[in-house]
């Protein structure tokens, strides 16, 4: 492998923090979608190539959401939960992402 594609490899890890496992996930994976947490600042076309990189399927679509983050008391002492940015990709026919085996 070249050296640009070993970074540009690294990049695409970099957009994709950690898949999302939740009873509402599990029941999107049901319409083809899968959800990832991903970098506050990361694009949908970012996204996209990632995931049709690191998982080698066909994307369709990215729909993103920001969760603002929350105020919250833990044993008398105050915090705040930062902002988590999440993507719904959405796959081809076909394509199928199994989020429990990991990279």
């Amino acid at each position: 492998m070249s050296p640009a594609k070993l970074v540009h490899d690294a990049h695409h890890y970099d957009v994709i923090l950690a898949p999302v496992i939740t009873e509402k996930a599990t029941m999107a994976s049901e319409a083809n979608q899968v959800i990832f947490k991903v970098r506050n600042n990361a694009t949908k076309p970012e996204i996209k190539a990632a995931v049709e990189r690191l998982f080698d399927v066909k994307v369709e679509a990215v729909n993103t959401l920001i969760r603002k983050g929350k105020r919250k008391v833990f044993k008398g002492t105050r915090g705040v939960q930062s902002d988590l940015k999440k993507a719904v990709v959405t796959l081809a026919e076909g394509h199928k992402i199994d989020v429990t085996t990991g990279l």
